[in-house]
């Protein structure tokens, strides 16, 4: 019997083999669908709703395609879509009828917020409500606190600002809302707002703190979205600098012990490290926010056909989960889970 030699040697099959082993597993939707380490699902995102006073028409916000200024029925209709879509959360921002250098239409029992908790509670009662605490959308000035003057110079004043955030927390969880969500990064006013519902007996209303929020150049379509520019000045005094990541630990720390039930990382795309710096020093849920500049980009990008949208919409969503967010606050939910759907 002849014996044909062969080159390959069995080490060489063997390597081959292995070798070939990704690929085999990404061959097919399927079997890509089988290995898949990162999925986002409707449950994990929450969708932002702007709330305007019933005297005002729904309009859609021009720099945010898709997205639009609801009032409170309108509002409870949208989360009723959502709700049926698997989304389990909405985030209200108001749109005052009136504003001031406090900002006290944000405590009035009927603004638009407080409305918009109680109709979206009577339409969809099992859905989570959870409210942004801020002064930015009700102050005449534009500013997230207080205003007082120093040296000839206005700035900010912390401390008579955390009164005024309690009030305004009570108010949205007097209405209705599950959490309440301060975003306006004064120091201690997780503590303030936690002592102030506990004091009220509302123990049972979370805490959702924008813990790490930078001074990020991402904001522009909301705050034509919320009406809330600065008239002056910039915010750069109070929220964080986008260079820093060990401050932000230290700002998610602060939170924690003041109470917090979750803490949120915002923006998202550019702070992916901040991210997984807060899924790998927390135990708490970590939430993070898919910004209106974020969101706009895809938006324009894909109207021009620069890109397909609805994948990078979904790369930029598997990115924000697959770096530790727990929960994704983004206004392309309803999109996503319609297509989920």
């Amino acid at each position: 019997m002849t014996t044909i030699a062969t080159s390959i040697q069995p080490t060489d099959t063997i390597t081959d083999t292995l070798a070939r082993r990704p690929r085999r597993l990404r061959r097919t939707e399927s079997i890509r669908a089988l290995v898949r380490e990162t999925v986002v699902r409707p449950e994990d995102l929450i969708y932002p709703l702007f709330v305007v006073p019933d005297a005002r028409p729904k309009v859609e916000i021009g720099s945010m395609p898709g997205v639009w200024q609801l009032r409170a029925r309108e509002a409870a209709e949208e989360a009723l879509r959502a709700y049926d879509l698997g989304i389990r959360a909405v985030l209200l921002f108001g749109l005052p009828e009136y504003k001031d250098a406090i900002g006290s239409a944000s405590w009035d029992p009927a603004g638009p917020v407080q409305e918009g908790i109680e109709a979206i509670k009577r339409a969809v009662p099992q859905m989570a409500v959870m409210a942004d605490v801020c002064l930015c959308e009700y102050t005449d000035h534009g500013h997230c606190g207080v205003i007082v003057e120093r040296n000839g110079v206005a700035d900010v004043d912390n401390d008579q600002t955390l009164p005024l955030l309690a009030k305004q927390a009570l108010s949205f969880a007097a209405a209705g809302a599950d959490f309440v969500a301060p975003s306006d990064m004064m120091d201690g006013r997780v503590g303030a707002i936690r002592d102030a519902l506990d004091d009220a007996g509302l123990t049972e209303v979370g805490i959702m703190a924008y813990s790490a929020k930078y001074a990020s150049g991402f904001y522009g379509p909301f705050r034509e979205a919320a009406e809330s520019a600065p008239q002056f000045g910039d915010r750069r005094s109070y929220q964080m600098d986008p260079a820093n990541i060990r401050e932000a630990i230290r700002e998610m720390e602060l939170d924690v012990e003041e109470g917090a039930d979750m803490i949120m990382v915002k923006p998202a795309l550019s702070y992916l490290d901040v991210i997984r710096a807060a899924r790998e020093n927390f135990d708490l849920p970590v939430a993070a926010y898919n910004v209106s500049g974020e969101y706009s980009m895809v938006k324009a990008a894909a109207e021009r056909g620069w890109i397909d949208g609805p994948r990078v919409m979904n790369e930029i969503l598997t990115s924000i989960k697959r770096a530790g967010a727990d929960l994704i606050i983004t206004y392309h939910a309803l999109e996503f889970a319609e297509a989920y759907a």
